[in-house]
């Protein structure tokens, strides 16, 4: 028999903490098939005392490891991997370093996970620099993007790593054979961009990948490719644009809906529609993002997720964990650098 995939969930980390992870964790286990346990980490007498409040103290497929500490929202990253050895992000993250677990999960501090699972996990051989990939909703399905933040200046060459790893994901989890690979850029001329961006079009057309050349922007959702690669700093403001214009748009469709009596009748005629709209674009349904190129899973929730955006966070863990992502990852890059395999 199969042993159940064991997922640890940093029970203190994020906005909000064991009120959004606890309810999470219990709403996978009750609409997953699949064979499962979870492993709470951190304070045991808050996360006892929250299973018992919804009535799942005694919960089968649920334990609590103990962690003394908490990394802060905007604590250094430096000051936590040094300074809170004890933490519930950073006992997670032993637990799948252990081998006793094959995941984990938090919503806590970027930088502090980051900077904690690289240490304790450590890079595959071929990556240099892990990256934070997440998908958005796109007019064919949904687009793979990294990096989102995890480095801020990158080399044509870290570029080229993060479409291996961006192209291993999504032939994993989407099941395509070649997916599609673009380099984001301010245009989809050859001539357009940057250094950086031109010598990394030159390794990817070389590379074996299915490079479809640059995309501009909108090509995210517009496109009709897989997975879109652009250095940390130029993913993060992307990804933090297009997260507030998401925001402006829901503010002026609530602010004309209730403008007056008839914009308010029209609301309710288009009320189905508007509520198609909104589950499509859902932000919770996208929420988990992975941190590629480490030798383990680990999944970045958003801080201020609730239980159903940390279930998916959670899905999304143990969708890679089944998939073996960073041993695909490895396994892909051993036929491009055959001598960093062997370190």
């Amino acid at each position: 028999m199969t042993r159940p995939l064991t997922i640890a969930l940093d029970g203190m980390g994020g906005d909000i903490g064991p009120d959004v992870v606890v309810p999470a964790a219990l709403n996978v286990l009750a609409t997953t098939t699949t064979p499962l346990k979870l492993i709470l980490v951190g304070q045991q007498t808050i996360l006892a005392a929250k299973l018992a409040a919804l009535k799942a103290a005694d919960h089968p497929a649920i334990s609590i490891r103990h962690a003394s500490q908490t990394v802060a929202m905007n604590e250094p990253p430096a000051q936590a991997l040094r300074l809170k050895k004890d933490s519930s992000m950073r006992v997670a993250i032993d637990l799948v370093k252990q081998g006793q677990a094959d995941a984990c999960v938090s919503a806590g501090n970027t930088g502090a996970l980051m900077a904690t699972a690289r240490f304790v996990l450590k890079t595959l051989p071929g990556i240099d620099r892990p990256a934070i990939c997440t998908t958005l909703p796109s007019i064919h399905g949904h687009t793979h993007v990294l990096d989102l933040g995890a480095n801020v200046d990158s080399k044509a060459e870290h570029l080229l790593q993060f479409a291996v790893m961006g192209s291993v994901l999504a032939t994993a989890v989407d099941n395509i054979d070649a997916p599609r690979v673009a380099l984001l850029n301010i245009g989809e001329e050859d001539i357009k961009g940057n250094e950086q961006v031109k010598q990394a079009a030159l390794l990817l057309a070389a590379s074996g990948l299915n490079y479809t050349g640059f995309v501009e922007g909108d090509g995210i959702f517009l496109s009709d490719v897989d997975v879109v690669v652009c250095d940390g700093f130029v993913g993060n403001v992307a990804l933090k644009t297009i997260e507030g214009v998401a925001k402006l748009i829901r503010h002026y469709m609530m602010l004309e809906f209730k403008r007056n009596l008839l914009t308010r009748l029209a609301g309710l005629v288009a009320l189905p529609v508007l509520r198609v709209f909104k589950r499509k674009i859902d932000p919770r349904r996208y929420n988990g993002a992975s941190l590629l190129g480490l030798q383990g899973v680990v999944i970045k929730s958003h801080g201020s997720a609730d239980a159903v955006a940390f279930a998916n966070a959670i899905k999304i863990a143990l969708l890679e964990a089944e998939q073996a992502i960073p041993q695909r990852i490895k396994h892909h890059l051993a036929a491009l650098h055959p001598e960093r395999q062997a370190l």
